[in-house]
């Protein structure tokens, strides 16, 4: 039996998972790079450092991998949004602390937010139902903390979803448009004042948008 397996053998499920990681380490920068239509699976398996044929092991098309990463992408922010976005936090403390996750997200992490930016604009064909599945039920859940938030009174009442379309759009755009933000801003990097200047104003935004003290 399986569970057997990995008991007998559990260097095997290790190998996998390390293995595993190498690919979509190695897929993301691939894609970041060059987007869906020019990457190859030979490309990401000399990034990964391994043989095509192993790559083809764990994912067997191009297409079942970029599906893989897309989800892994936004399953990430969604259980980093779920992390602050709780009842049990006041609405300040969340919302802030989700801004500042978000764009540092967008600062360590740039591909990830280009790699789904590319996806939505050509359509979203390989996660249409991971969208509106996953990612609709999750925003669906917060949407309800913060809808409880205003019902106590401890916040403006604000349509949800479109709180969150409004954090997005301000915190990937760092990643996104980052050469239209050095252009306006004539840096030829965003560095650490960019970041704390962004994380300030879009939190006050934020804040102030929900009738939210910072202090609070």
């Amino acid at each position: 039996m399986d569970t057997s397996v990995r008991t007998l053998y559990p260097e095997r499920g290790a190998a996998r998972r390390e293995n595993t990681a190498s690919i979509m380490a190695a897929a993301k920068t691939v894609f970041a790079r060059g987007g869906f239509a020019h990457a190859t699976m030979a490309e990401i398996a000399a990034e990964a450092g391994l043989p095509k044929a192993n790559l083809h092991y764990y994912f067997r098309t191009k297409e079942t991998l970029y599906r893989a990463v897309l989800e892994a992408i936004v399953t990430g922010w969604l259980d980093t949004a779920t992390r602050w976005i709780v009842a049990e936090r006041e609405p300040g403390e969340a919302l802030a602390g989700y801004v500042r996750a978000k764009l540092e997200d967008a600062r360590l992490r740039p591909g990830d937010s280009r790699i789904f930016a590319a996806e939505l604009l050509r359509g979203a064909p390989l996660v249409t139902g991971f969208l509106r599945g996953e990612l609709r039920r999750r925003v669906a859940e917060m949407g309800a903390v913060i809808d409880g938030w205003g019902a106590r009174g401890l916040m403006d009442r604000v349509a949800a979803p479109y709180l969150f379309f409004s954090i997005w759009a301000m915190t990937q755009t760092f990643a996104d448009f980052d050469v239209q933000i050095r252009a306006v801003l004539g840096k030829d990097a965003l560095d650490d004042e960019v970041f704390a200047t962004a994380a300030a104003t879009v939190t006050r935004l934020v804040l102030k948008g929900c009738g939210i003290s910072e202090g609070r």
